[in-house]
């Protein structure tokens, strides 16, 4: 309500700072994530984004045809320097206690948004162009690469600690679109990150496919260092398929916060037995956290994972 809007809450150096401060000092996480969207970088490209309320993003200026295909650019990156800002003034003010994790949506998600104006139900608009016009959704995809690589290595240079791509959409595609449209993209634009931080330190890159959960093995060789898992997957039969290769993040249900503290607390134990012991573990949701969770029950998470997590490290 101070801000105006979701996006002046974004473009608020201030605000987007103590938002994503918040969750950390209020339940001790071991990590602070960006407060932003995944859609400011098409905003950057002159669609039009705003968020109606009840009914969530929408951009006045979808990319539906081939003279708009055309007309799509890598946005100058100065346009999100309210995003790198935010970075900056977030670091500074975590003073090193945790790291911070900045995103993007991927190329292939990014692109759902812009040919079908906002959100959908079968993003059959999408699919259309891609098996109709499969050129035109080649090139929005290309473009996005780039801009989502620019956009996360500007991330990287405001001080991230590592990345995370996410495939919101992924798991609409069929077998065989999925490696077309999605994850060469995603290989492609994690070959382009910055790999390093001004100091050195390695910044991790992550991938999450909503859906992916049939794709591990193939998405275990895009060079990400880690795989988002959602809830409709074995984590212990995940880590057997990517062996060594990337850490696994995520996988509980975010529905299971509404369950009780001791229903919580057995579907972490259940979840940390499932991957067993050793490194390569984040544990996580398996997608965003609901708008109606009660926050007390995120503190039951929080407490339950920290206790019962020492027994497998």
């Amino acid at each position: 309500a101070n801000a105006g809007g979701f996006m002046d809450l974004c473009r608020n150096t201030d605000f987007a700072t103590e938002v994503t401060l918040q969750p950390v000092e209020r339940f001790h996480l071991d990590a602070a994530i960006l407060f932003s969207d995944i859609l400011t970088v098409p905003d950057a490209m002159g669609l039009g984004l705003s968020f109606v309320a009840g009914e969530g993003p929408k951009f006045a200026r979808p990319v539906q045809d081939e003279n708009a295909v055309q007309q799509l650019t890598v946005p100058d990156m100065n346009q999100l320097s309210y995003v790198f800002n935010a970075v900056s003034s977030i670091k500074k003010a975590l003073n090193n206690s945790v790291p911070l994790i900045g995103f993007s949506g991927s190329p292939f998600t990014l692109a759902c948004y812009m040919v079908e104006g906002g959100g959908s139900r079968d993003f059959r608009l999408v699919k259309e162009m891609l098996y109709r016009r499969p050129d035109l959704l080649h090139r929005i995809l290309e473009i996005n690469a780039q801009a989502v690589t620019a956009y996360l290595n500007h991330q990287i240079a405001a001080g991230v600690n590592a990345v995370q791509i996410f495939d919101t959409w992924g798991g609409i595609l069929s077998d065989q679109a999925f490696g077309e449209f999605s994850l060469q993209y995603i290989t492609q634009l994690i070959n382009n990150l910055t790999k390093t931080d001004a100091n050195g330190n390695p910044v991790p890159a992550i991938v999450f496919v909503k859906g992916g959960g049939l794709w591990l093995e193939k998405m275990a060789d895009c060079g990400a260092n880690a795989l988002g898992l959602d809830w409709t997957v074995d984590i212990g039969k995940a880590r057997q398929l990517v062996g060594d290769k990337v850490a696994l993040q995520g996988n509980f249900d975010p529905f299971a916060l509404f369950g009780t503290p001791s229903s919580i607390e057995a579907e972490v134990e259940r979840i940390l037995s499932a991957f067993g012991h050793g490194n390569g573990h984040i544990f996580n949701l398996g997608h965003g956290i609901h708008q109606l969770t009660d926050p007390e029950r995120v503190k039951d998470l929080v407490e339950a994972v920290h206790s019962l997590s020492k027994a497998y490290h």
